[in-house]
């Protein structure tokens, strides 16, 4: 890890250290003084955030691609262990839970089809444990139908969010290209089926409906940038961190969400281990739990999909040997993640931790007069946040490199893009066993 300590006078714009919200938890925290006393408060905070329990709902008729949406969204495909199994006829019986493989506080429910006749929501609503769950997701591969718009009601009135989706989109197109090679245009497919899609629902009752055109085999192009932007937006602020977090890493854009969402959980690892079973480290004036340090490293490389089974998997994805993919990795610590190595860039944080100090100090009074505690705070965040900059900025590059594209980019056809594409979203593409990239120069039409 490089130790740069960036230039006084933009520090903090560069760094964009620590929120007006977190400066005021700090301060509440700290109101006695004492960061040992403190951490027990914070880590408390911390514990509840990673232990959020999100509960999402997938439903839709037979074949529609319920099963394969519930295994794309935890990133699997449909035949490696832990899939929800899928088929041309219904498979699910009964709610079944698919937690998510790294992250189990996110759970994705396949429940049964609503495809009958004799359909009927409350009573449906009612057998599959309508409470449990924290919105519902409501798949259609052809059309919305009454079923559809009864069910999306009666969650309505218990007070839920739903979101429909219309799945295997990348076959109506090809469809469409086959039919029509002279004059087929990608966004007029996607118009068309986006505006049926919403002329049905509003037929059926459902008052200005969304509909999220999506591919599980697809799954970063179309509107899932769309569908993950509008979730996190509704969604409760724990409930937001857990579902983000638990997203593959499918593009750039969600790539920086989640290293925003990780920083802004930094000055609490800090604090937790300066404070709790703290113990002074021999060289350094700093009093800290390494273990916490390593523990914490440990788990950005596995959300950004750093880790060695995920690199496997990702190299087995798009056809690549998996050194190849392994040379866009330059930080030490994404490679081994040892106590030792956590000493040395402890060792190395020196300058840009006495600068933050100084910062820090300033802006929260009570950290002046903590002496060795404040220090230990201030090394202790600045080598966490200078590691997760590194992370990112590997997993960036591994995206990029399993690709070989550079910002290869395709956001979402989404409602409320007009049509536009935007940079900032690798294609995500899987064909048979294989998966590829694509780069999109011009972010308009195709």
């Amino acid at each position: 890890m490089a130790d740069q300590t960036p230039p006084e006078s933009n520090f903090t714009e560069e760094y964009d250290i620590i929120t007006d919200e977190d400066i005021a938890e700090i301060r509440d925290a700290l109101e006695g003084g004492r960061l040992d006393e403190a951490a027990s408060k914070i880590l408390e905070s911390l514990e509840d955030l990673e232990n959020a329990q999100l509960d999402i709902a997938v439903t839709g008729e037979s074949g529609s691609g319920k099963s394969s949406f519930v295994n794309a969204i935890r990133g699997l495909q449909d035949d490696d262990e832990g899939a929800a199994a899928t088929g041309v006829v219904e498979t699910t019986m009964e709610p079944t839970p698919y937690p998510h493989p790294k992250h189990p506080n996110v759970t994705m429910w396949d429940l049964p089809g609503i495809g009958t006749s004799e359909f009927q929501s409350h009573a449906y609503l009612e057998r599959v444990g309508f409470s449990r769950y924290d919105f519902f997701i409501l798949i259609a591969s052809e059309r919305f139908r009454a079923n559809h718009a009864q069910l999306a009601r009666e969650i309505q009135k218990m007070g839920k969010r739903f979101y429909f989706v219309r799945s295997k989109v990348d076959a109506d197109l090809d469809a469409a290209r086959r039919r029509r090679p002279a004059s087929y245009s990608e966004q007029g497919v996607l118009t068309q089926i986006r505006d049926d899609c919403c002329r049905r629902l509003l037929a059926e009752g459902v008052a200005s409906p969304t509909v999220f055109l999506l591919s599980s085999w697809e799954l970063g192009s179309y509107d899932f940038l769309a569908l993950e932007e509008t979730l996190e937006k509704e969604l409760p602020a724990h409930k937001r961190h857990a579902f983000l977090l638990a997203l593959p890493n499918l593009s750039l854009s969600i790539l920086q969400r989640k290293k925003e969402a990780m920083q802004r959980q930094i000055w609490k690892l800090a604090a937790i281990s300066c404070g709790v079973a703290a113990v002074p480290i021999p060289g350094l004036s700093v009093v800290c739990d390494v273990t916490i340090l390593v523990k914490t490293l440990s788990e950005y490389r596995q959300t950004f999909g750093l880790d060695d089974e995920s690199l496997c998997k990702l190299a087995e994805k798009v056809g690549k040997p998996v050194e190849d993919i392994k040379e866009a990795i330059k930080s030490p610590l994404v490679k081994e993640i040892s106590r030792d190595l956590v000493l040395k860039l402890l060792t190395k944080a020196g300058g840009g931790a006495l600068m933050f100090i100084e910062y820090l100090a300033s802006t929260v009074p009570v950290f002046g007069s903590m002496a060795a505690g404040g220090i230990s705070f201030g090394t202790t965040y600045y080598m966490l946040r200078s590691f997760l900059d590194e992370v990112a900025r590997d997993a960036h590059n591994v995206l990029i490199k399993a690709f070989e594209t550079d910002y290869g980019v395709r956001a979402s056809h989404a409602a409320g893009t007009g049509g536009k594409e935007k940079k900032g979203a690798l294609v995500w593409m899987r064909h048979g066993g294989g998966m590829e990239g694509r780069r999109d120069e011009g972010g308009g039409e195709e």
